[in-house]
């Protein structure tokens, strides 16, 4: 295994020296995150919590529409037919081959036969292949749903974390990987890229990524409490860098897949493409800078591994 060890791995990188710069950099993008979301969600200074994000048609209603024109088309002539024909906001992306079109529409803005009167045309046919309507309730309904998903998500990973270590593992773990979440959404928040349920599905991946990744490096910390004699910044800074190059690798290989996803899986994808990259960038480095630091934070010692030497004094005598 030593050709992929990126790094050694009795490596001596002192990352707990830069705890407290790495949290409080931390604490400042995701507090610059949520600062992007409020401010989006009061436009004019009312709160509007249909404005934090740029919604799909996923959670706002509308119509999407398939199109099939008899010869190849663009899409940028296209959307300035839509557009001329007074439909606004209209999106149009490829799906397939070139003389196929996806148009999504918010309600209220037009509806299908308003856009096959707009791009037909004598030397281009089009026809309707297929055209769903998704009501504002249904959008309501789907993004309750989605927050509930990720209210269990937090929940049952606090709660497994817990039972496989301790409830300090659990309070940094969860901090952390409601980090990567946060800068995420703030991500969609700042670009206002679409916010769809494939970019909601990415994010939910991004938390498994995120908590598996820390619990990987935790795993480590306990097994060193248990066989090293050392002060715990020690054991953080080693059991970090005996982890540190399985953390890269894995992200790297997952870095790599996400972005053939972005670049070849298409517009309909690419949402939940961008949440993934996203999210293992900051998931790595939360689980190197951040995890760590926050066990320290909380005064984590051996005993806190060590349940059984609470019911036995033996135990709880030995080093």
């Amino acid at each position: 295994m030593k050709p992929f060890n990126l790094f050694p791995y009795d490596a001596n990188i002192r990352f707990m020296r830069y705890g407290w710069l790495s949290l409080t950099i931390a604490a400042l993008l995701a507090l610059f995150s949520v600062g992007v979301m409020v401010v989006n969600s009061f436009p004019g200074g009312h709160f509007d919590p249909s404005r934090t994000f740029n919604y799909a048609l996923d959670f706002t209603g509308g119509t999407v529409t398939e199109l099939h024109f008899s010869k190849p088309v663009e899409v940028d002539q296209v959307r300035a037919k839509i557009e001329k024909a007074g439909i606004a906001g209209a999106q149009v992306q490829r799906i397939g081959s070139r003389n196929d079109l996806l148009v999504r529409m918010q309600a209220g803005h037009g509806s299908a036969n308003d856009v096959l009167r707009a791009v037909d045309s004598a030397d281009n046919p089009v026809t309707i292949t297929k055209s769903d309507f998704v009501g504002p309730q249904v959008g309501r309904d789907l993004a309750i749903n989605g927050l509930y998903a990720v209210i269990f998500m937090v929940i049952g990973l606090m709660v497994y974390v817990s039972v496989r270590f301790e409830f300090k593992f659990a309070v940094a773990a969860i901090l952390t990987t409601l980090h990567d979440v946060v800068l995420v959404c703030g991500w969609f928040a700042i670009s206002g890229h679409e916010f769809d349920l494939n970019v909601l599905a990415g994010i939910l991946a991004v938390m498994g990524f995120s908590i598996n990744d820390t619990i990987v490096v935790f795993d480590r910390v306990r097994e060193n409490f248990r066989s090293m004699r050392a002060e715990p910044v020690e054991v953080l800074n080693k059991s970090i860098n005996q982890t540190l190059s399985r953390t890269v690798i894995t992200s790297f290989v997952a870095f790599l897949s996400m972005l053939a996803l972005y670049v070849f899986g298409g517009e309909s994808l690419r949402g939940l493409a961008e949440s993934q990259i996203i999210g293992v960038v900051f998931g790595t480095l939360s689980s190197i800078f951040i995890g760590c630091p926050l066990l320290l934070m909380q005064k984590v010692n051996k005993q806190d591994l060590l349940p059984k030497a609470k019911d036995h004094a033996e135990l709880a005598r030995r080093p």
